[in-house]
């Protein structure tokens, strides 16, 4: 079992790194995955798309390739984003515009980020949009850690106790059903039922 996690904020050092690597070390602490990879979006390591990564472009592959070998073989995905004006960051939106059976039909868990109590609309715009041509299967469960500068710190003098116990535990319950799904979803892909050559792009 492998689960890629995607930190879908562009600064250095921010929140949802923390949050990101936080998720990285239950999964493997708990053995609900063998295996995990961790990319960080922070300072933009992907160029904006553009129509040349649909012609073979060398440099795009030389970009893209070590990352799409990841999703590949990856069982399920933890996608994790802050709120930047009520909205999913560039970077994040820009991911889902490169790849396509790398993502399909496994499936994802989200988890929005928010300083205060906000990181609900977030959720609603990756549900929307973010799923049509690459057939990433989301989760009907997803995580909001509101306030998040108080909890999942390593320092624990910096954690609302109750507050970080209750994500603590709602972060461990979540991902066992991250887990689940990717054993069932693995079913799916193996039946062949998804192979398509006729029907590339969602409606």
């Amino acid at each position: 079992m492998k689960i890629s996690i995607i930190s879908g904020s562009h600064r250095q050092n921010s929140q949802s790194i923390k949050v990101s690597k936080h998720i990285e070390k239950t999964l493997l602490e708990s053995t609900l995955s063998d295996e995990t990879y961790l990319l960080s979006l922070a300072g933009n390591p992907i160029p904006l798309w553009d129509e040349s990564i649909w012609e073979g472009d060398e440099e795009w592959k030389r970009i893209l390739n070590p990352i799409s070998d990841e999703l590949e073989n990856s069982d399920g995905f933890v996608i994790v984003t802050p709120e930047y004006h009520g909205q999913v960051p560039a970077a994040l939106k820009n991911f889902f515009l490169m790849w396509k059976k790398q993502l399909a039909h496994k499936p994802a868990l989200i988890v929005a980020v928010s300083s205060v109590d906000g990181g609900s609309y977030p959720v609603a715009e990756l549900r929307m949009s973010s799923y049509k041509n690459n057939r990433i299967c989301y989760l009907p469960e997803h995580l909001i850690i509101r306030n998040v500068e108080s909890v999942l710190n390593d320092d624990e003098e910096k954690n609302n106790s109750e507050s970080d116990a209750y994500f603590r535990e709602r972060i461990q319950w979540s991902l066992g059903i991250l887990n689940e799904y990717s054993k069932a979803l693995k079913t799916v892909r193996d039946s062949g039922v998804t192979e398509t050559d006729k029907f590339t792009n969602g409606m």
